[in-house]
């Protein structure tokens, strides 16, 4: 299998190829066939949406820690406790892709039938982009939000801090449209995601400024400090706020869901990726507000007739660079850096992918 020359810009595949690569790379490391395409869908929809940073670039982690031991193949969402509107679900270190997807199968069926549910879920494998929850929710017509830790990982500083001391914890946010593409608001309450910084320094580039401190608490735009010892760290969006918003995921995730928070005999940031995740899913009808899609609508309406700042384009809202990012990379394909498509074969070859196939599918 040939790889790409450091000098050249990378590679662009469909995303069709690229969810076939996924597929036949996971099922080959020993994943079923329902668990490599949730995987496989999964990824390659992050990339679609413009979330390189939760996509393929992912795989070589999942693999060195697959081979590890510590990511365990085809496990299910297991409820630990069903209090009626309150799930307690664990996932076994199995993949986030598979069970998010069941643990929001679980509350989604919930929600349907009592109005409302709490679905907490730890110890899962990394659950990727949370909007991808937040939209499996959207599409049964249910609104949702997500607290979510990386627990065991410091790489974000507190407010006034210079040192890590949790992690990118993101916050997701969905309310579903009849007839129309729901809002999805999926944010890191760091100032970027760890995935950015990856993909940034595999490309050899920057990130912009007031992202980053060095180990000794002072600014930079260089990627290599959170990847390269001695290690830097992320800073919070928003100052104190996303300092005060990522605390309350932390806790919100790791300690109420019964998984575990990030403190120095928790850290382990060479090894899996672990998520616990809060969720609560709403059925809208359950409210006394059966104007509540008219409402919304027009406050959509509203704030978009807004004239722009440079008189052009258009007020974007959660959700809406998502979709305009899936319809271009639909019809373009999808741009994968060398230093990433490097390492995305080299993990193919590990598990056992022909290297016929990998050439393949590369060139479709």
């Amino acid at each position: 299998m040939k790889t790409i020359d450091p000098s050249a810009p990378g590679i662009l595949i469909t995303a069709d190829a690229l969810r076939n690569l996924v597929y036949m790379l996971w099922k080959q490391a020993g994943s079923n066939d329902r668990e490599a395409s949730l995987i496989a869908d999964h990824l390659v929809q992050a990339n679609l949406s413009g979330h390189d940073s939760h996509g393929v670039g992912m795989i070589p982690r999942y693999v060195a820690v697959l081979r590890d031991g510590a990511l365990h193949l085809n496990q299910h969402a297991r409820i630990v406790r069903d209090a009626g509107a309150v799930l307690t679900i664990d996932g076994g270190a199995g993949f986030g892709q598979v069970i998010a997807h069941e643990a929001m199968e679980h509350g989604i069926a919930k929600a349907k039938k009592l109005g409302i549910c709490a679905v907490g879920l730890r110890n899962s494998h990394h659950v990727g982009r949370i909007g991808h929850w937040a939209e499996q929710c959207a599409a049964e017509g249910l609104a949702s939000f997500h607290f979510v830790n990386v627990a065991g990982f410091a790489q974000v500083a507190a407010f006034g801090g210079i040192d890590g001391r949790f992690g990118t914890n993101p916050f997701c946010a969905a309310f579903p449209r009849s007839g129309q593409p729901p809002l999805v608001l999926d944010f890191a309450t760091s100032s970027i995601a760890v995935g950015k910084t990856r993909v940034a320094y595999n490309k050899g580039e920057q990130v912009p400024e007031g992202c980053l401190i060095d180990h000794a608490g002072r600014p930079t735009t260089e990627p290599k400090v959170i990847h390269e010892a001695p290690f830097g760290s992320l800073k919070p969006f928003g100052g104190h706020k996303g300092f005060g918003m990522a605390a309350m995921c932390e806790i919100f995730a790791g300690a109420m869901t019964g998984g575990f928070t990030t403190r120095a005999e928790t850290r382990n940031e060479s090894g899996p990726i672990i998520n616990c995740m809060l969720s609560v899913l709403i059925d809208p009808a359950a409210f006394d507000a059966p104007d509540a899609q008219a409402e919304a609508d027009a406050f959509v309406a509203w704030v978009k007739a807004s004239p722009t700042l440079d008189g052009k384009g258009e007020i974007y809202f959660p959700g809406d660079p998502e979709r305009a990012r899936r319809a271009a990379r639909g019809a373009e394909g999808i741009a994968i850096d060398h230093t990433t498509w490097n390492q995305i074969i080299a993990s193919a070859l590990a598990v056992g992918v022909p290297a016929s196939e990998m050439e393949s599918l590369a060139s479709s």
